[in-house]
Parts: C-alpha cells; sequence; structure tokens
C-alpha cells in the first residue's frame, strides 16, 4: 500500500489510537475491542504510539508488540502510521525499520525533545531520516510538548524530500496551517492535517485534508461523519456535528493534570463504553473516579450510552483510581 498511498493527498480521519494497557502491559482483548470498533466505523486510517496513545511514555519493548498486533489485526485493510519519535535519531530510524517489517504503511516524526534544536540541526536530521527510513515519512509539529516548531522555512526547505509525504499540525494555529497549504502548491501530493479536534472541518473547509483527532478513540463515527460534511461543504450539518465535537471535548476537561488530561478523558470514557481500561503507561495515573460521573454524562449527551442517570457503568470503568 504505501507505493502509492501518498501519490496523493490522503484524505479522512485517522484516530490516534489509545494504548489499551493492563498493568503497564499491552491489554490484547481491550486492543481487539478498539481496533473491532475502528474498522467499523469509517475511519481512513490508525496512527499508533502518537501522544493518545502514550508514544514517548512506552518501553520499545510495549510499542514493538502494539505495531505487531494492529497490523496483524488490520492486515492491510487501512492504512498504519507508526510515530517514531526519539531523543536519539537512530532509534528513531530503528524504530522505522521496525514498523516497515511489521507492515506499517508510513512513520510520523516529531521533533526530538530535551535538548533544543536549531531549525538546521532539525532539517538536517529530518534528511537523514527520510533518506534511511523504508517508509513514508509524515512530519509531526506538536510545539507545546516537543519545544521545537517546524517552521514554515524549515518545512520549505524539505519539500524535495521525496520521502517525506506530508505533515500533521497540533499546534492549534490555523494562520500556519494556511502556510502550510500555500507551500503545498509546489508539491500537491502532500497531505496535511490538523490534531486538535475543533480544527478539523475549519481546515478542511481551508483545503486540508482531514484530522488525527483523539476524540475519534470514543466516537469514531462522530468524525468520519464531521469529515464528510465539511468535505462536502455541508455548513449545516458541520454545525450540527461541531456541537457534538465540543461535547465530546469536555473530557478533556476533567482532571488537573493538564499533561496528560486528554488521555485520561479519552481513556475513562472506553473504559465506561466498556472496551478497555482507563490505565494510562506508569507513572501517570488514570482520570480520579469521583469523575465518572461526569464522563457518563459527556458520553451520554453525545448519544453513546442511555441517558447517564440510568446507565450502569462497564467493570471496566472500575479502574478509574487516582
Amino acid at each position: 500500500m504505501s507505493d502509492s498511498l501518498f501519490s496523493k493527498p490522503l484524505r479522512g480521519v485517522v484516530p490516534p489510537l489509545v494504548t489499551p494497557l493492563v498493568d503497564d502491559e499491552l491489554d490484547k482483548k481491550g486492543l481487539d475491542r478498539l481496533l473491532s470498533r475502528m474498522m467499523a466505523s469509517g475511519v481512513h486510517g490508525l496512527f499508533l504510539l502518537g501522544t493518545t496513545g502514550e508514544g514517548p511514555s512506552l518501553s520499545y519493548r510495549l510499542r514493538r508488540a502494539l505495531v505487531d498486533s494492529v497490523t496483524t489485526i488490520v492486515a492491510g485493510r487501512k492504512p498504519v502510521f507508526v510515530g517514531i519519535t526519539d531523543t536519539s535519531l537512530s532509534e528513531s530510524i530503528d524504530a522505522a525499520r521496525c514498523a516497515e517489517a511489521a507492515g506499517a504503511d508510513a512513520v510520523v516524526y516529531a521533533p526530538p525533545c530535551y535538548f533544543p534544536t536549531s531549525q538546521q540541526s532539525l532539517a538536517d536530521g529530518l534528511r537523514q531520516l527520510a533518506d534511511q527510513s523504508p517508509l513514508p515519512v509524515l512530519l509531526y509539529d506538536m510545539p507545546a510538548l516537543t519545544k521545537t516548531k517546524f517552521e514554515i522555512d524549515t518545512v520549505a526547505s524539505l519539500l524535495d524530500e521525496p520521502n517525506i509525504v506530508g505533515l500533521k499540525d497540533s499546534s492549534g494555529d490555523l494562520e500556519y496551517f494556511r502556510q502550510l497549504l500555500d507551500l503545498r502548491k509546489d508539491r500537491p501530493s502532500w497531505t496535511l492535517m490538523t490534531g486538535p479536534e475543533h480544527l478539523m472541518a475549519p481546515s478542511v473547509a481551508m483545503g486540508g485534508d482531514g484530522g488525527v483527532c483523539g476524540g475519534a478513540n470514543v466516537h469514531p463515527g462522530l468524525f468520519a461523519e464531521l469529515f464528510d460534511a465539511a468535505a462536502n461543504g455541508a455548513a449545516p450539518r458541520v454545525e450540527t456535528l461541531q456541537k457534538k465535537v465540543e461535547i465530546l471535548g469536555g473530557l478533556y476537561s476533567l482532571s488537573e493534570d493538564r499533561g496528560v488530561a486528554v488521555i485520561q478523558g479519552v481513556k475513562a470514557a472506553l473504559a465506561a463504553l466498556g472496551i478497555c481500561s482507563s490505565e494510562l503507561c506508569s507513572p501517570y495515573h488514570p482520570l480520579p473516579a469521583d469523575r465518572g460521573q461526569a464522563v457518563l454524562e459527556v458520553l451520554s449527551e453525545v448519544g453513546l450510552i442511555e441517558p447517564a442517570a440510568n446507565h450502569t457503568p462497564s467493570p471496566l470503568a472500575s479502574t478509574n483510581s487516582s
């Protein structure tokens, strides 16, 4: 699939898959349930080991186990992207090779954190990665966490790298995204997607290709439908669906642990739906149990469960402890 996948922009919703865990090990039954739901939902691909997937926190062994399991289950039915961000460029290159061996279709790379990185060093490293990766590379702009941005001039300098095929923008800056769209005039095959869910529809209206939306773990059909409505210019339908996206976003403000609040909210919702546990990778904690009712209220408002007052929580939700 990889050879032809990026001959033109990939369009749609590519959920950044959570990593189901039990006692810091991969929960394969939870993963099966999660993927079964994804495959039936109309999403357009899967992104492993991103921010929502807790990629930087997982052991290399667990990362490989997740990639192997997902590619085996998906079996080529949807494209699979694998996050390979690391403080070590050589580890990122090794991860790209492992992803290719497992049958993934592309890799996704954000700037390394810890040591500040100049734009020249960032571009040089990306050229090395692009040259040595056996899979196409998408850039991942996530300055809030990496503390380093893919500046527009740096992106422009990489347009001539055939193995760099696009960018996921999680900056939350639509003006930056507009500049990326202008750059794409010189590389029309590039895929440009946004991360923030509330910006997917506006970015598609601007000419973007879709979203990598964490909430699609919880309600994949909502985001697939929103993309279709935005792509078809169905403004009244976009407005209706956007309101549901905003309600679902209430899951992300239930925790005071701002670094992982989104992941906590998503996993708590999945636990309430009986899909996987709410456990995060150590040393991070799941959403406190006293927020469970608020999770049920959000799920009820978006139509995923019966009214919260009448809903019996899944046994998986009992893992919600601080």
